[in-house]
């Protein structure tokens, strides 16, 4: 079976070429005119989809042909087909960067590519760039190409006059901080703290209506994957999940798996409120909780709750982030320090250069689960990790995975659907 949607893969020739911008600028553009849009994003990546939920006002989901695999995306944009008058990607870094890439995706499910291009310092030379995307690859759809950056009506004059026969030229988007979106170490700022996000989305969605985006591309017909059924291995179970400005980084596709076995999922802040609720396992994900060192040191009540959680022998599962909390101590990059939980012996320091990046697997008893690294901060501890993560890539590093008791922690961020039983063992009480 066949469902046939208008769709479009928005990538670039790299990182911070405007797509998240102009991926979101077309999703508000076309909610606002009643249209219901999908947005999905390429790969590991938590802070984006924020970005892209405010603008459709729908979830978004994560698209990796190696953390879920090739069924797990084709079943996500099957569903999205049946529901959307619009569905759009958001590549990672460059189209054809890592393996699997941008253009995997975009080929393997038939996707026209967008090529937004950063024109700041270059003029004529974008069409080059834009010819290089579109014949790299034979067989790759590309559905033209969008200059962003534009400093002047003259510098877009010059850029046009470039193009290429064969190239659908799309038109330009100027360089203007009225529609930029901030951005920190780990990558844009998350969606609630930009406070005029909905102005910048309405801003940059008027240029998208001024342009050849503004019409519908050409539908995609996307196939019918079945989903497996799971088990209700966590029926009965609850799960708190800390969920506020300090732990943000939560996959959706991860709670909907907890929720569709079983489990009933209570949201709390380690930030504000006095007391862990009343639950039978925790999941502490990631975010930046060294951006809120004396909140978190201060809640004392919090940090209590999850010590006698802890020593009652019942299930944390924390990552990244998440086990920073752990921590008796967490240091920022610029030296102010904040006691947390000490439930996990030693400290860490966040620091200025990456330290961590890449795909990771971990053993469970149930299986191996994938996920992904990515982390400024440097960890010390005398407590022996129980194992190492494994490095998709060569030139990876394996992650130290801790284990006390029920309490499981590591940097690794994991993607629950790659393996539905072993994310079940992490919370299962007993």
């Amino acid at each position: 079976m066949t469902r046939s949607c208008p769709a479009l893969f928005i990538s670039s020739a790299g990182s911070h070429s405007g797509k998240t911008t102009v991926c979101a600028a077309l999703a508000y553009y076309h909610r606002r005119r009643r249209r219901t849009v999908r947005v999905f994003k390429t790969g590991p990546d938590f802070i984006d989809p924020m970005i892209l939920q405010a603008a459709c006002q729908n979830p978004v989901y994560q698209l990796d042909l190696w953390m879920g695999g090739e069924k797990d995306c084709r079943r996500r944009l099957w569903e999205a087909a049946g529901e959307a008058d619009l569905i759009l990607i958001e590549g990672a870094m460059g189209l054809f960067d890592g393996s699997p890439s941008s253009a995997d995706l975009a080929q393997t499910f038939g996707v026209p590519v967008l090529a937004v291009i950063n024109c700041s310092g270059m003029a004529q030379t974008f069409h080059a760039v834009a010819h290089g995307l579109a014949t790299y690859r034979p067989g790759l759809k590309m559905a033209g190409v969008l200059a962003n950056g534009i400093a002047s009506h003259r510098h877009g004059e010059m850029v046009k006059d470039g193009a290429l026969p064969g190239l659908k030229y799309l038109g330009a988007f100027p360089a203007q901080q009225s529609v930029e979106l901030p951005s920190r170490h780990l990558g844009l700022v998350q969606a609630e703290e930009v406070a005029d996000l909905d102005l910048r989305l309405e801003l940059a969605a008027q240029f998208m209506g001024s342009g050849d985006l503004s019409a519908l591309p050409e539908p995609v017909e996307f196939f019918a994957e079945d989903a497996e059924s799971l088990p209700d291995l966590l029926k009965g179970v609850r799960i708190g999940i800390a969920r506020d400005a300090a732990f943000s980084f939560l996959y959706k596709a991860n709670l909907d798996l907890l929720s569709d076995m079983g489990a009933s999922l209570t949201f709390f802040s380690p930030l504000v409120d006095e007391a862990l609720p009343e639950v039978d396992s925790v999941y502490l994900p990631g975010g930046y909780p060294e951006l809120y060192l004396s909140s978190l040191e201060g809640n004392a009540a919090m940090k209590a709750g999850l010590f006698s959680h802890v020593e009652a022998g019942k299930p944390v599962y924390a990552e990244c982030g998440g086990m920073l909390y752990l921590l008796e101590q967490l240091s920022d990059p610029a030296g102010q320090q904040g006691r947390m939980c000490g439930i996990l012996q030693g400290h860490a320091v966040l620091g200025k250069k990456l330290s961590g990046l890449g795909y990771q697997s971990v053993q469970h008893p149930e299986g191996i689960l994938r996920g992904h690294t990515f982390h400024y901060s440097h960890m010390d501890s005398p407590f022996a990790p129980a194992m190492m993560s494994i490095a998709r890539n060569s030139g990876g590093s394996p992650e130290p995975v801790y284990q006390r008791g029920r309490l499981f922690a590591s940097y690794v961020h994991l993607y629950f659907p790659s393996n539905p039983p072993a994310a079940a063992s992490l919370f299962l009480p007993g």
